[in-house]
């Protein structure tokens, strides 16, 4: 219980954190670094007790890299996804429950954007916070929020920049995605956490794979 409580909190202060950074007013152009910042410092809070996942993406590529017992997965990814909502709810009150309107994103370029960056964000955590060669080191959580911070400097304003699953639902709550397209955000995070799992067991073989 205590991990699925950690995966809550911190994933509710990476959405909490976005909903107040993105909603005017806002941090305008430096929005990113307070969202890789919040994701940077939740991993840091957190990572000893659960991993720190804070994304049903990350979850999958720590399942299928071996980190994770299956027993944990649904827990860690209800956690997540209740994080979220509730993070989503409290950021709109905090901000008067203003009335957005999400625009529309393409559909195949912010496929792609969400995959690429999913897939950098769970490459880094895979291998800086599973991997034998880097056991111990102290750089895993701003390793994790900068990857965050990077991708949504370099593909945010194609796809919105979720990376996340969690995310995306509770974006599409405070009306920063729009609801009949967070099926892109969903599709291409789980599809992006798999490939990078995929990707770091082919170049890692070595590497124990045991939970």
């Amino acid at each position: 219980m205590k991990k699925y409580l950690v995966e809550f909190i911190g994933t509710f202060f990476l959405v909490f954190t976005i909903g107040s950074v993105v909603i005017d007013p806002g941090a305008g152009p430096l929005a990113p670094v307070a969202i890789g910042s919040a994701l940077m410092v939740m991993v840091y809070a957190g990572g000893h007790i659960s991993g720190g996942h804070y994304n049903p993406a990350v979850t999958l590529g720590v399942w299928l890299r071996g980190k994770c017992p299956s027993a944990d997965v649904p827990g860690y990814m209800a956690a997540q996804v209740v994080g979220a909502v509730v993070a989503a709810v409290v950021a709109l009150s905090l901000k008067g429950n203003p009335n957005l309107t999400a625009k529309l994103v393409p559909t195949i370029p912010s496929l792609i954007a969400e995959f690429l960056g999913t897939f950098a964000l769970v490459w880094v955590v895979l291998n800086v916070a599973t991997a034998k060669g880097t056991s111990g080191n102290s750089n895993y959580g701003l390793a994790i929020g900068f990857t965050v911070l990077t991708m949504a400097f370099a593909v945010g304003g194609i796809s919105g920049g979720a990376f996340n699953p969690a995310v995306a639902i509770g974006a599409t709550m405070m009306h920063l995605i729009n609801g009949s397209q967070v099926w892109i955000h969903l599709v291409a995070d789980f599809a992006g956490g798999a490939a990078a799992a995929l990707a770091y067991k082919a170049l890692s073989p070595a590497d124990d794979v045991a939970a």
